[in-house]
């Protein structure tokens, strides 16, 4: 366990705030999971159990347009990709939910890009 002392506290972070926050249809959740590789967001309503919107480093919109997928570059061109996704799709407020994650980074990078994409947290 004492190798893994990472993943628990994420995950135990994790547990602690999904306690306290869900999507709506009104106002879905944007769940945030991050590797050293890549970045995954997708926009949850969590009361019919549906991904609406979703958007990675691994999509084919950014094959050619990103080298390393594990940058805040990277997280920055994946907030934008997801912000204009919910934005057709008629989503413009959205709750932030890190997954455990800290606010820092590429987490954060992707977060003030859909900001300034205009979806309101």
């Amino acid at each position: 366990m004492k190798g893994n002392s990472g993943i628990v506290r994420r995950t135990f972070r994790k547990k602690r705030v999904r306690k306290k926050i869900s999507g709506t249809p009104e106002r879905p959740r944007v769940s945030v999971f991050r590797s050293l590789r890549h970045i995954h967001a997708q926009i949850i309503d969590d009361l019919n159990g549906k991904t609406v919107v979703a958007a990675s480093t691994l999509d084919k919109e950014l094959k050619g347009r990103i080298n390393n997928g594990g940058n805040v570059e990277a997280a920055k061109l994946v907030g934008a990709i997801l912000a204009e996704r919910a934005l057709k799709s008629n989503i413009s407020k959205v709750i932030f939910d890190r997954n455990g994650f800290l606010y820092h980074g590429r987490v954060k990078a992707l977060a003030m890009e859909m900001r300034e994409k205009g979806i309101e947290f």
